[in-house]
């Protein structure tokens, strides 16, 4: 099933799990929507550098520090995501606390493992 995937922290930088996520989430033909600081292309994917809102979102997969995270908040409970995925790196007691008390699911994974092995 094709879920309407926003990757929020993406890099150009093809070394960086952000931008093997942009890939293998294309690969696996899931709708990507990117957020990044820089401006550019991944697997056809145009990164947006300002905060749009998009409709549909089925998941927000996080590539970004606790302490980068705060600024975001409230405009991810907007998009009103089913779930948003804490990849390692990002983990985030305080933002669980909030997701949970706007009924959104979130999960401490990696995006990569969770597409290779059948569970995204």
């Amino acid at each position: 099933m094709n879920k309407k995937t926003l990757v929020l922290g993406a890099s150009l930088k093809p070394e960086r799990y952000s931008n093997i996520a942009i890939n293998r989430l294309v690969n696996y033909n899931h709708e990507v929507k990117a957020f990044g600081l820089r401006e550019g292309e991944i697997a056809g994917i145009s990164i947006d550098t300002e905060l749009l809102d998009y409709e549909g979102i089925d998941t927000v997969t996080l590539y970004l520090n606790p302490a980068r995270q705060a600024q975001y908040y409230d405009y991810i409970i907007g998009l009103n995501p089913k779930r948003v995925i804490f990849n390692p790196g990002t983990e985030n007691p305080e933002f669980y606390k909030l997701l949970s008390e706007n009924n959104i699911e979130y999960e401490v994974a990696c995006t990569l493992v969770l597409l290779g092995t059948n569970q995204y």
